[in-house]
């Protein structure tokens, strides 16, 4: 019986960290995946733990039964089994209510969700006290029970914290990830309670998984979120991802929505988005510069390709190496956004690490690996600024797409200081009609005149490309002054999400209307 107990909280350990891995994936399709939302759905499920932890020992003491123990667990996984089924029409306006920014019911959305996990969380939480209550019989063994019980529940953690985001949700999905979860702890508790109870006892909770097995079969209808224009969704290991159609433009948004990461027209090149400001780096350099000058290029954040369509157009001599760590999403960029240009070599690997491998030089280095509003904050700092620096060619540029607020320039103003570190010169331009500003570092000393000198010459040049021309134009209508030295980012320090959400945050409070 004591083996059976090590078997049971061996899953049951596991099942709560799949649980909690679910979670955070469930949450950040709709709220994202930012330190703030991890540290409210740990720290919650934490005290949910908690709560069982003191219910589960009172319970054990009170009546310190198999059967008992094992039907806490089934009303636990029966319950889990019904969290996407209920999740699912809270989290759509959660999502309706994050595209209009109605704080209260996206507020309301989140704190509903979240407790949805209280009881079987809680549930799940008595598991441990009550199996070392079960298989105590000597109290001068109890230091060594509860040690091996707490090692194997643990143990079992490991594993469900792995399950889900390198397999079951790739495979499956997060709703039914959810359901697998509900499976694996039904039918240990059922087994359990049939060894140790008795196989009629056991009988009367038979059809317990058959709720999990329906829901898993016949599925959930219609689609996660209803967006206008919807005509493709998936999820993978690390994005819940939609392709809208709008018109002749297709456009990729992933989690929350928040943002638009790339936009595909099949005649249309110009967007007035920051992918095309990439194309107008080299030109920064002194004059004059030619696009026959520009052979390779580095996108850090392809996404669907964009920037890559376009700089293909622009420079197509140019061999461009794209670092994408999500191969789902190029598998929808082929599939919907026209990417198979032959002179684009996709690298699936996280950028920074792509970046610091590569023997190669690029004379652009574009990062835009955005997941709206944060930035990745392993991309901001001095350190990953040298590898870029030590990445580009003599005449190298790097660019870096960056939000702000209407009024709150404080991450671009970082972000330049911490570039102009490592870069001899910084340029600055703001993008009408949106929160976006693109920063232009040159390997070396240059001035914005450059980007005008450059501008005149190529307008007298009848091949020089439209799209180029349209796109230095807008930039020279929208260069601002480079900000003064200032604080830094560095691998050991750097708060950009702490910057962001005071910058979201300030926005919200300080914009009635979003206006």
């Amino acid at each position: 019986m004591r083996r059976l107990l090590y078997v049971t909280v061996f899953f049951a350990g596991l099942t709560t960290l799949a649980l909690e891995m679910a979670a955070s994936r469930l949450l950040g399709n709709y709220f994202g995946t930012s330190n703030l939302v991890w540290a409210s759905i740990i720290g919650l499920i934490l005290i949910y733990l908690t709560a069982g932890y003191f219910l589960g020992g009172t319970w054990a003491d009170r009546s310190p039964k198999f059967s008992t123990f094992y039907q806490i667990l089934i009303w636990s996984g029966l319950i889990i089994s019904l969290i996407p089924v209920i999740a699912r029409p809270v989290l759509r306006l959660a999502a309706d209510a994050f595209d209009a920014l109605e704080l209260g019911v996206l507020f309301g959305s989140f704190a509903g969700v979240m407790v949805l996990f209280s009881l079987p969380v809680t549930l799940l939480g008595t598991a441990s006290p009550f199996a070392i209550r079960l298989a105590l019989q000597d109290s001068r063994q109890a230091g060594s029970i509860s040690g091996r019980i707490y090692a194997i529940s643990t143990l079992g953690s490991f594993l469900g914290t792995f399950l889900p985001p390198l397999w079951w949700i790739p495979t499956l999905g997060t709703y039914r990830t959810f359901l697998v979860c509900s499976a694996i702890l039904l039918f240990t508790a059922l087994i359990g309670l049939g060894i140790s109870s008795g196989w009629r006892k056991m009988l009367r909770y038979a059809w317990t998984p058959i709720i999990p097995l329906l829901v898993f079969l016949i599925g959930l209808k219609g689609s996660d979120k209803a967006t206008r224009g919807l005509i493709y969704e998936t999820e993978s290991a690390y994005n819940y991802i939609q392709v809208l159609q709008v018109g002749e433009y297709r456009f990729l948004r992933l989690n929350e929505g928040q943002g638009i990461h790339s936009v595909y027209h099949p005649t249309q090149r110009f967007f007035g988005g920051p992918w095309e400001q990439v194309l107008i780096a080299p030109f920064f350099n002194p004059p004059p510069m030619t696009t026959s000058a520009v052979t390779d290029i580095a996108i850090v954040g392809l996404a669907a390709g964009t920037t890559a369509l376009q700089a293909t157009e622009v420079y197509p001599q140019a061999h461009i190496d794209g670092y994408e760590i999500d191969s789902r999403i190029i598998d929808v960029a082929r599939k919907y956004f026209g990417m198979t240009e032959p002179n684009l070599s996709v690298i699936i690997q996280d950028g920074r690490w792509g970046l610091a491998t590569s023997p190669k030089r690029y004379q652009i280095i574009s990062l835009d690996a955005y997941r709206p509003p944060y930035i990745p904050w392993h991309m901001t700092t001095v350190e990953f600024f040298q590898i870029v620096y030590d990445h580009l060619t003599p005449d190298g540029v790097a660019v870096l797409n960056v939000g702000r607020g209407p009024q709150d320039r404080r991450l671009l103003e970082r972000l330049s200081s911490t570039m102009r570190r490592v870069f001899p010169s910084v340029h600055v331009v703001d993008l009408p009609g949106t929160f976006n500003s693109l920063l232009f570092a040159t390997r070396q000393t240059t001035s914005a005149e450059n980007l005008r000198l450059n501008y005149n010459l190529l307008r007298q040049d009848p091949n020089a490309p439209q799209l180029l021309l349209e796109t230095m134009a807008l930039a020279l209508a929208n260069l601002q002054p480079t900000p003064p030295p200032g604080p830094v980012f560095t691998d050991d320090l750097a708060p950009v999400e702490q910057i962001t959400n005071a910058m979201v945050l300030d926005y919200l409070l300080f914009n009635p209307g979003g206006q």
